[in-house]
């Protein structure tokens, strides 16, 4: 068996207290350990403890491991409170003490740390991974791609995405960021340990290299690995009968004889006695030991002095944490007694008041509702993150085609004789446009004073010459359109005047229908007076007297109501006649108003052929000037 050093992850003691040292001194840590999470104090069950592994989360006696069903790693979930700000302020404060430990050369302070540009953080990452390899150099190009593959080659189980790379001091990148750090921090310190412990013990490790790389001890090894973590995830914390075995296993692999052992043992001491003894007694090499001992001894001298003087800088940063832990454990102790305080009053309440189970029913509700609202909101985030990944390659693209836009106006320069400066229509002004870098912090300024400025000038004469033409065309629009009016004006007169002899049309066979109706009425009188005098002729023969009374009281009627018939014909005559005339008059005075109107269309017909004369001939000028001024 080899003296190997500890492989534990973290410096602080361990769960169960032991005596002695596991024969692997590899039994898997708290996870908290491995990060170097500080001590947050979290409320415990006291009928159950959970337990935590360096492969996930557990509660109870059974500790789950980041191996699947299927034997497939799964993405593991960080289970630092990373969102916390207590706790990303505690993390603040350690990066700081460790960077003004290791002798960080640039200037940082916790303010700083609070939201650091990626400039920053790629020299403090250079810095604490330089620890590691001094001869590490950080990557000129693709530096996002090149940090995550690094943390994963070195082991972090939790990887960085690309896009925070771009905004690393944003308040959703930069926990994620700040705890590969305080990792890296961690690394660093179990390799100074390492190395520390490498240079003490450094006689222990050769003698049994050999052995040790053999297949069979490679299988012990791994099946007492496999046992113990079996246990561990179980929920135990010490591995004597493991141990123990391991311990016949491989003195059975080495032969190891007891008794041979033994004898060998005291054949060294006897050895050892008798070199003593001769040592004595011979005084010719005594001079050249004694000189090699003591170089031995002064090499193992200056080890212990680097050694102790390393160990005081140690202790005295271990002084400097105890004073900010012992302040800290004061405040903690304040904030417990407040905390004690509150329980039992929350305790107070909880005794007096009486849950139903619909109140049990509607907490549950409510931390389900709480839960589901967590998962939206990392969904959210994570969406966000996409969001602003995609708005800079947005960017990236509205850059590209900024540049294509700036050839494409290079060119149709070019084409109109604007560029260079001594060209055609440059007139002695230069309108190329240069990259940022040409121009410096006034681009916008120093474009405008070079290019709008000549090109509004050069506008400003065009521009007048075509509002001179505008003018002019506005002045003939608004001469059409008054005599359009003129014309819709006229055409809307047509119509009422149409529409008043449609009225009297009507009128005038509505009053023919009226005088047909009256003359078949007096046609049924007539009928009916007739049939009365052939029916009093008939009773003469009965009453002569009586008829011929009868007779001339008729005749006095009839003779009564032939002549108020012949005056309501006669007026009826009157009236149509009356009628006819007027109509035929309002005729003549509307056919008289149709030719004068007709007359007056022929002449604005006239009027309207010049004008369109007027404007195409415009129209032609305005096309010859644009043809002109394009070919300018």
């Amino acid at each position: 068996m080899s003296r190997r050093p500890s492989s534990r992850y973290s410096e602080m003691p361990l769960r169960v207290t032991d005596s002695r040292m596991s024969l692997v001194n590899a039994t898997p840590q708290s996870k908290d350990n491995v990060f170097g999470k500080l001590n947050i104090p979290k409320p415990q069950s006291s009928t159950s403890e959970r337990r935590t592994s360096f492969f996930g989360k557990s509660a109870g006696g059974q500790r789950n491991s980041m191996f699947g069903s299927y034997g497939g790693p799964e993405k593991m979930k960080d289970p630092r409170p990373l969102h916390d700000k207590a706790f990303v302020q505690q993390c603040i404060k350690q990066l700081c003490e460790f960077l003004g430990d290791h002798g960080f050369p640039g200037t940082i302070s916790v303010k700083a740390l609070q939201s650091p540009s990626t400039k920053e953080f790629l020299k403090i990452f250079e810095f604490i991974y330089s620890l590691l390899d001094p001869t590490f150099q950080m990557p000129t190009s693709k530096v996002e791609e090149e940090i995550p593959r690094m943390l994963r080659d070195l082991g972090y189980l939790f990887p960085l995405s690309k896009s925070s790379m771009y905004s690393i001091g944003a308040p959703h990148t930069w926990p994620q960021a700040l705890g590969a750090l305080l990792w890296l921090i961690d690394a660093v310190k179990i390799f100074n340990s390492l190395r520390g412990q490498d240079l003490l013990f450094a006689d222990f490790s050769d003698d049994f290299s050999e052995l040790e790389e053999g297949v069979e001890y490679n299988k012990l090894f791994l099946d007492y690995c496999s046992k113990t973590y079996n246990k561990f995830m179980q929920g135990a914390d010490t591995f004597e009968d493991e141990d123990t075995e391991y311990l016949s296993h491989l003195k059975r692999l080495y032969n190891v004889d007891e008794a041979l052992l033994e004898s060998q043992k005291e054949k060294h001491r006897v050895l050892i006695d008798e070199l003593e003894r001769m040592e004595k007694e011979s005084h010719t090499d005594r001079l050249m030991g004694q000189r090699t001992e003591k170089l031995k001894l002064q090499t193992d001298l200056q080890k212990l002095q680097s050694y102790r003087t390393h160990m005081e800088s140690f202790k005295s940063h271990l002084e400097k944490k105890c004073a900010g832990l012992s302040e800290e454990l004061e405040a903690t102790d304040l904030q417990l007694e407040g905390l004690k305080q509150e329980q039992a009053r929350l305790q107070h309440i909880l005794v007096n008041q009486k849950f139903t189970p619909a109140d049990i029913e509607r907490i549950n509700r409510e931390r389900n509702e709480l839960q589901q609202t967590v998962s939206s909101l990392s969904r959210s985030l994570e969406e966000a993150q996409q969001l602003v990944w995609n708005e800079e390659i947005d960017m990236l693209k509205t850059i590209q085609r900024a540049e294509v836009r700036l050839t494409e106006y290079h060119k149709l320069a070019r084409m109109l004789k604007l560029i260079p400066q001594s060209a055609e229509n440059a007139c002695g002004h230069d309108f190329e446009i240069r990259t940022v870098s040409d121009y410096g912090p006034t681009t916008a300024t120093q474009i405008r004073a070079q290019i709008q400025n000549p090109l509004k000038n050069m506008l400003l004469d065009v521009e007048e010459e075509f509002s001179s033409l505008a003018n002019m065309k506005l002045s003939l629009e608004e001469t059409v359109e008054q005599v359009k009016s003129n014309i819709s004006e006229k055409v809307n007169d047509i119509k009422q005047l149409k529409e008043q002899i449609r009225r009297l049309d009507l009128q005038l066979e509505h009053d023919m229908q009226e005088i047909a109706h009256e003359e078949e009425k007096w046609a049924a009188d007539v009928d009916a007076a007739e049939s009365h005098k052939k029916l009093l002729e008939k009773k003469v023969m009965d009453g002569y007297e009586e008829a011929e009374e009868q007779l001339k009281a008729t005749q006095q009627q009839y003779h009564l109501v032939l002549q108020e018939t012949k005056e309501e014909s006669r007026m009826v005559a009157n009236n149509l006649t009356h009628i006819y005339s007027a109509a035929a008059n309002h005729l003549v005075i509307v056919e008289k108003l149709c030719n004068d109107q007709v007359k007056k269309m022929d002449k604005m017909s006239e009027i309207i052929n010049e004008d369109q004369t007027v404007l195409q001939q415009l129209k032609e000028m305005i096309e010859n000037f644009v043809a002109r001024a394009n070919n300018i």
